[in-house]
């Protein structure tokens, strides 16, 4: 089972609080209106990714907002928001597959990891930074009540900042409540993302489309029996967070199966004919990660095999769909760009603030019908916060980063 700790009214468990007390054709490639995430690539963009990527971290800021009204895992709203993490690591996998495949004999490794450390790590550490000031503005304490002192905070944030995990129980696992990274708990997905990225660079890139097909299958297979086997203790696959218990395992198995997957994609992709491919898959995956619960607890494989389905089978799927539709209309254009644009940000900056709301909540006891108005400011807060975030801190410092660190020929490469 995942870590379980208790505080004054309820235990956090899984990342879910529980309370004790009960017109224009465009095609995707196409170099016009890039996303900001262009900086360090040659290669135009699949907007319509970018764009799905932007709706599913919507759905997370819903997710974790009604982590702070869940009483178990079973009556979470938004309930299957985890499940975009698996998404997220797909799309990864086909888009790293697609920018770098062809590549490699002009690129070193060491040029390949600078050029991730330069997308990914800016909001790695703003995030850090925000669970920092959070932390001390939630009054530098644990869940429940135990002071922590600010030397244990600057030690967390330095860990956090190089992405060194906090093992639950020790002095930087300053929350009490398990997580590798407790000033910014989804820094747990981009540990592992590294991790994907140097099994890339290392080993993936150099399989050939057959072993990685199989590779992708027994993935698959382990995948499916850590989530149909209830090996979370939930019967989710919402794992990964910390170290506890079999999080380690089940978060590499996620990241296993779905990265190499979007690698895979890649290699064996070719356009079928979809129209509105945007809206469609953004209705799939609406519905997919908001599907409350299967069964009623008592059968956890239920909600295991609804996960498997939707990781194993449906993501991808959605991923090839999405990568074959064009964008019809400036609407749609505009939506696929700003959405791609703050997915990451956004994804990245929300949850100190949701520290310091479940505080809030937790404390005063409240209800949503008690604190909608605080949520609605808490979702359109955080895209302000990720958009500011995007114009005035991961733009820039990637700008200069490239600039300072790789050597961009004229042609891109």
């Amino acid at each position: 089972m995942d870590v379980e700790i208790r505080t004054p009214s309820r235990i956090y468990s899984g990342q879910t609080a529980i309370r004790e007390d009960k017109h224009k054709i465009v095609n995707v490639g196409q170099m016009s209106n890039i996303s900001s995430a262009t900086f360090a690539d040659s290669k135009p963009h699949y907007q319509i990714l970018n764009g799905l990527r932007g709706i599913a971290a919507l759905i997370v800021i819903g997710y974790h907002i009604f982590e702070a009204f869940a009483t178990s895992p079973a009556d979470q709203q938004f309930n299957h928001g985890y499940l975009a993490v698996d998404f997220f690591f797909i799309l990864s996998g086909f888009v790293i597959g697609y920018a770098y495949d062809d590549r490699w004999k002009s690129m070193e490794t060491r040029n390949f990891i600078t050029r991730r450390l330069i997308r990914l790590q800016p909001m790695v550490i703003t995030g850090a930074v925000l669970g920092a000031i959070t932390f001390f503005m939630q009054g530098s304490e644990k869940w429940d009540g135990t002071p922590v002192a600010p030397l244990l905070v600057m030690f967390a944030l330095l860990l956090h900042i190089f992405l060194i995990p906090a093992v639950p129980g020790t002095g930087a696992e300053v929350r009490g409540n398990g997580e590798m990274y407790p000033l910014n708990g989804p820094s747990w997905s981009l540990f592992f993302e590294y991790i994907g990225n140097l099994l890339y660079a290392f080993f993936l890139r150099r399989l050939s489309t057959r072993a990685l097909a199989t590779l992708v299958a027994l993935a698959g297979v382990g995948l499916a029996s850590f989530a149909i086997g209830n090996l979370s203790g939930f019967g989710h696959l919402g794992v990964g967070w910390t170290l506890a218990d079999y999080n380690l395992l089940g978060g590499f198995l996620r990241l296993l199966f779905a990265f190499s997957a979007g690698l895979l994609l890649s290699r064996v992709f070719k356009p079928v004919h979809i129209t509105g491919a945007f809206w469609k898959c953004s209705l799939v995956i609406v519905v997919l990660l908001s599907m409350p619960y299967i069964g009623n607890g008592n059968s956890p494989w239920m909600n295991g095999i609804y996960d498997a389905v939707c990781t194993i089978a449906i993501f991808p799927m959605l991923v090839y769909l999405g990568a074959s539709g064009k964008i019809t209309g400036k609407f749609t254009v505009g939506m696929c760009k700003f959405l791609g644009n703050i997915s990451y940000p956004l994804y990245m900056v929300h949850y100190p603030f949701m520290y310091l709301f479940y505080s809030f909540v937790w404390k005063k006891e409240l209800t949503f019908a008690q604190t909608w108005p605080f949520a609605f400011i808490l979702l359109f807060g955080n895209i302000l916060v990720a958009y500011l975030c995007l114009k005035m801190i991961d733009e820039p410092a990637r700008k200069y980063l490239t600039k300072r660190f790789l050597q961009i020929k004229k042609d891109g490469h």
